[in-house]
């Protein structure tokens, strides 16, 4: 007979309870309940989980099976309601879902021609403590900084069943003291074990979708906001971990998480700081934090959140922050920690979960910028590199032929000597001007020029040379040393080797974002043989600046002309 009731009573319950599902289900959806899962509870907050948890509450009591050993009494799911209300509210919200749960309890249930009795009182009492002690599961946890345990379906599912024995106690100790023991008994035994298991269940499958909803609510914001702070910082430079730099993101993360501070450290120093506390944080200090030199030397996330483990400014005693995140920043190029970054929030906030992960993102993002910034230097270094090797390489030969010509003439023709020592004063003067590898069209145009003057004047009529360039490309930006090495070598390699008129021309055709400056000599003697030539130099140059879309390409036939294109970007403001 107890099976029949106990199965009479578990199948309807279990579809109240998905019932229940549903509707919280619908809930997670929506926008009420992204704002309360990403923002700490205030007062509207706690208002929401009220209004819906009492509501839980009530269609409990409305979808439920009468009891066959009385008609006061009813197998319900108002449990639910009161729990969830009062773990994730708090000892105030619990206490208002279970009274209101319980007065509605007892006016649902009773009328003029069927007044109030024991089991009315009982159930309105014992939804009550239901909810009140769920509500200090909630406060206890909170000072113990455990709150994420109040999202374990397990756990809750406990508290549910736990609250569901104490349920059973206040009916059968109101019972006994109205003279009605026997009646309450065989009242629980009837529906007792059926509500435990259907509300411990439902309670515990909710949480179970209310903490996946708020994981992803959380990672969703937190993937939002570092987007955002990428977006903002991009323009800033990692690689150059200074203090300036480091400055402008700390402003950015701190506007953007809304956390109390913001402070970003090398391995000695504090970068830079902004939020609560600027007043003694100060920029170019040294480190004062033993948590932080522990981040740097083990490279671990510490989380200081002033319960479980105590965080005290070490600056300043009254000092308003009072948890904070460290989290190590990487060069992964070097395998590294290059410093930190660090979160805070004051004393009277807990730490919300959301800024963790936010705080883990940045720190992945900023380690990644590092090492893009890192890798940024190394690609400017070795452009300087390739730059400083073409100078190297160039003067020397273009000093010896040009002096080897001067003197031959000087004797013969001072004037034309002097106009030559005016080209080669004035070819070095431009280089002296070039403070770095970039130049304008125009004036490397120019190098070319002083420096086919004084080719003329060895060769003489056997050099002929057609420069051929729209005025408007002269303002293009192009790597320093990129038309005369080329025209040098087609000289040298080229033209000189002729018996006959060696001719040179420099031609430019513009695309639509790109041009190509091309070479050519009629001498036709290029080989492919040369690994370690001034244009595999050059074109090395123009791809690590601009990829691999640009740079050189050599096309020859063998003992009639020789072309050099040069691939190159338009200046983006010209473009």
């Amino acid at each position: 007979m107890q099976d029949i009731l106990f199965l009479e009573h578990i199948a309807p319950l279990l579809q109240h309870m998905l019932v229940f599902l549903g509707l919280a289900y619908l809930f997670t959806r929506t926008p009420v309940f992204t704002a309360l899962v990403n923002n700490s509870l205030s007062l509207p907050d706690k208002a929401i989980i009220y209004l819906v948890f009492s509501g839980f509450c009530i269609l409990g009591t409305t979808l439920s099976e009468p009891s066959i050993q009385t008609d006061d009494a009813i197998a319900n799911t108002r449990a639910i309601g009161a729990v969830l209300g009062g773990l994730l509210g708090g000892p105030v919200v619990g206490f208002l879902v279970g009274i209101t749960g319980g007065i509605h309890r007892v006016f649902s249930m009773s009328s003029i021609n069927d007044p109030i009795n024991y089991i009315d009182i009982a159930c309105a009492v014992a939804t009550t403590f239901e909810g009140l002690f769920a509500g200090c599961v909630h406060h206890y946890l909170s000072r113990k900084g455990k709150t994420e345990t109040l999202f374990s379906p397990r756990f809750v599912g406990l508290i549910a069943f736990v609250v569901g024995l104490g349920h059973i106690t206040i009916i059968l100790l109101f019972g006994v003291y109205t003279g009605n023991g026997v009646e309450a008994w065989n009242l629980e035994k009837e529906i007792g074990l059926p509500m435990l298991i259907a509300n411990s269940a439902g309670a515990a499958l909710i949480m179970y979708m209310i903490k996946e909803q708020k994981r992803a609510c959380d990672e969703l914001s937190s993937s939002a906001a570092a987007w955002r702070i990428a977006d903002k910082t991009a323009s800033i430079i990692y690689g150059r971990f200074n203090q300036e730099s480091s400055k402008k993101i700390a402003d950015i993360i701190q506007h953007e998480t809304r956390v109390g501070a913001v402070a970003i450290t090398d391995r000695n120093r504090l970068l830079a700081f902004a939020g609560l506390g600027e007043d003694h944080h100060r920029p170019g200090s040294l480190i004062s934090s033993d948590d932080t030199f522990k981040v740097i030397r083990e490279n671990k996330v510490l989380f200081a959140d002033g319960i479980n483990r105590t965080y005290q400014c070490q600056l300043r005693k009254s000092c308003e922050l009072g948890s904070a995140l460290i989290i190590p920043l990487r060069d992964d190029a070097n395998n590294e920690v290059v410093g930190t970054i660090k979160l805070y929030e004051p004393k009277n906030k807990l730490f919300r979960n959301i800024n963790r992960k936010l705080g883990e993102n940045l720190a992945h993002l900023l380690s990644n910028r590092i090492l893009a910034g890192h890798y940024e230097l190394q690609r400017e270094l070795r452009i300087q590199d390739q730059y400083k090797i073409l100078v190297t390489q160039i003067n020397p030969h273009f000093l010896y032929n040009t002096l080897t010509t001067i003197g031959h003439i000087v004797g013969k023709q001072p004037d034309r000597a002097r106009n030559l020592l005016h080209y080669l004063s004035d070819y070095f003067r431009k280089n002296l001007e070039t403070s770095n590898d970039i130049t304008m069209l125009g004036d490397e145009l120019e190098h070319v020029k002083s420096y086919l003057a004084i080719e003329k004047a060895r060769f003489e009529d056997r050099l002929q040379v057609q420069i051929d360039i729209p005025d408007h490309l002269l303002t293009q930006t192009v790597p320093a040393f990129t038309l005369q090495p080329i025209v040098e070598n087609a000289i040298k390699h080229g033209t000189s080797e002729l018996l006959n008129t060696g001719i040179i021309n420099i031609t430019c055709v513009e695309h639509n974002d790109s041009f190509t400056l091309t070479v050519a000599d009629n001498a036709g003697l290029y080989e492919k043989t040369n690994r370690n030539g001034i244009g595999l130099k050059i074109d090395e140059r123009i791809k690590i600046r601009y990829g691999d879309h640009y740079g050189i390409d050599i096309q020859c036939e063998p003992e009639q002309w020789t072309r050099v294109n040069i691939h190159l970007p338009k200046s983006k403001e010209q473009a």
